[in-house]
């Protein structure tokens, strides 16, 4: 693309879930916008964002009139081949030939839900692909689970499981070994039994 476009400014007011904006000059998307009022002071927006160079998420309080320049960031569709030594590997849907790697620290937390042969969404920011965004719902199988008791279908309760990418998530307790189950992959909750 050639040329250049004017940076568009958002309002703290205008931000909502998904935007990516630019913080300390770092692209970041945001995860969750809550507007605050407290008693005798001014009202302020409490917001959760994760930086894209870092993947760390953060929780920051901002005035009403905090203005953010908008993140010139581009997506396109990649697929998750492996992890090697800390190193996530990453090619072309259809070609793989054409890799790229990014290290665990830039994927952040989201990567104890890769799977191998996962298409996920590349995130281009400069020039540089800097991060990637996985689907919001994904089916994973319970590979380790504690036994159920008599009765827990309507307690209510909730035990730790592992995943078939080793993430360990809780899950209700009517959940066993071997089932396979959706989860919301920006929160790490269980969603749902798979159909």
């Amino acid at each position: 693309m050639l040329g250049f476009s004017a940076a568009m400014s958002l309002g703290v007011n205008q931000l909502k879930k998904k935007d990516y904006i630019l913080i300390d000059d770092q692209p970041v998307i945001i995860l969750e916008t809550k507007h605050l009022k407290m008693q005798q002071r001014r009202p302020t927006v409490m917001t959760r964002y994760r930086n894209l160079l870092n993947g760390k998420v953060y929780e920051n309080n901002f005035a009403q009139s905090d203005t953010f320049e908008e993140a010139d960031v581009s997506k396109d569709e990649v697929k998750f081949l492996y992890v090697h030594r800390s190193q996530y590997w990453f090619s072309e849907p259809n070609n793989p030939s054409n890799r790229f790697e990014l290290d665990a620290g830039t994927v952040g937390e989201q990567a104890t839900f890769l799977k191998e042969n996962t298409v996920v969404e590349a995130l281009h920011w400069n020039g540089t692909v800097i991060n990637i965004s996985l689907p919001i719902k994904m089916e994973f199988t319970v590979v380790q689970a504690p036994p159920g008791l008599k009765g827990d279908t309507q307690s209510g309760g909730t035990k730790q499981v592992t995943l078939d990418t080793g993430a360990i998530i809780n899950v209700p307790l009517f959940i066993n070994e071997g089932e396979r189950i959706i989860v919301n992959t920006e929160t790490g909750e269980y969603s749902e039994r798979a159909k």
